[in-house]
């Protein structure tokens, strides 16, 4: 192959790797914030189960206190019954006593559903706080992992730009500049596989003469419609079968 034709080959090669790094290395950020959204989902879950915690348990302070409250009242009332001076006062001072101590039967009610709802609530939040460890954990570690596929592909990376200098540094100037305009115009991608007389990125059928030259690799030929720099590769011959 002519060798200014096989520096195009390769440098092509090392370019289009660098941009499947490239595309690797700008998934890592992405990744990451995926992560980070998974564990903000599992911290929320917390939260939101330890706020239904606190909230039972505020209410059944709240009920608890109305409670006092209300038995206060209760011995208050029973107090002044002594005191009454008639049975109208003494019939009304009891219906009031009646009125408390179904308040009273109220609040025990609701403090003893708010216990029930509280072993409950504890218990999912315990199962929260559970998974959100579990979850913190595969955090760590998918993110450390994502930092040390990271740090190998900056590594790759940079060896293959290294790699990619040298080859355009043994370029001629007239076919480095030819292979950049290609590329720019080309989404990147200036050198191409001529295969079975086609451009095998643009799918053209190239002219017979301009395959048979290129089949020659002798020459930086390029393709009719789309510009780029075309080679051949021969297929590997197939050895005989022996025969029995």
């Amino acid at each position: 192959m002519n060798p200014e034709l096989d520096r195009l080959v390769q440098l092509q090669k090392a370019e289009s790797e660098l941009k499947r790094l490239d595309d690797e290395l700008a998934e890592v950020p992405r990744k990451k914030s995926a992560l980070e959204r998974e564990l903000a989902g599992e911290q929320a879950r917390v939260d939101e189960a330890r706020a239904g915690f606190e909230a039972c348990q505020k209410g059944r302070r709240r009920h608890e206190a109305d409670l006092q409250d209300l038995e206060a009242k209760r011995s208050r009332h029973k107090e002044q019954l002594m005191d009454v001076k008639t049975n109208k006062e003494y019939t009304a001072k009891l219906h009031e006593i009646e009125g408390v101590e179904r308040q009273i039967s109220e609040r025990e009610d609701q403090i003893l559903e708010e216990l029930e709802r509280a072993d409950t609530l504890a218990a999912a939040l315990k199962e929260a706080e559970a998974t959100f460890k579990e979850a913190e954990g595969r955090h760590r570690a998918e993110v450390a992992a994502l930092q040390e596929t990271e740090r190998a592909l900056q590594d790759a990376r940079t060896r293959l730009a290294e790699e990619r200098d040298g080859i355009a540094a043994g370029l001629d100037e007239h076919p480095l500049d030819l292979f950049r305009r290609v590329a720019k115009l080309r989404g990147g991608v200036a050198v191409a596989e001529a295969r079975d007389g086609m451009c095998q990125l643009c799918h053209v059928v190239l002219r017979p003469q301009l395959f048979v030259d290129i089949k020659r690799n002798e020459e930086i030929l390029q393709c009719q419609s789309c510009s780029r720099i075309l080679y051949y590769d021969p297929p590997i011959p197939v050895a005989d079968t022996p025969q029995p």
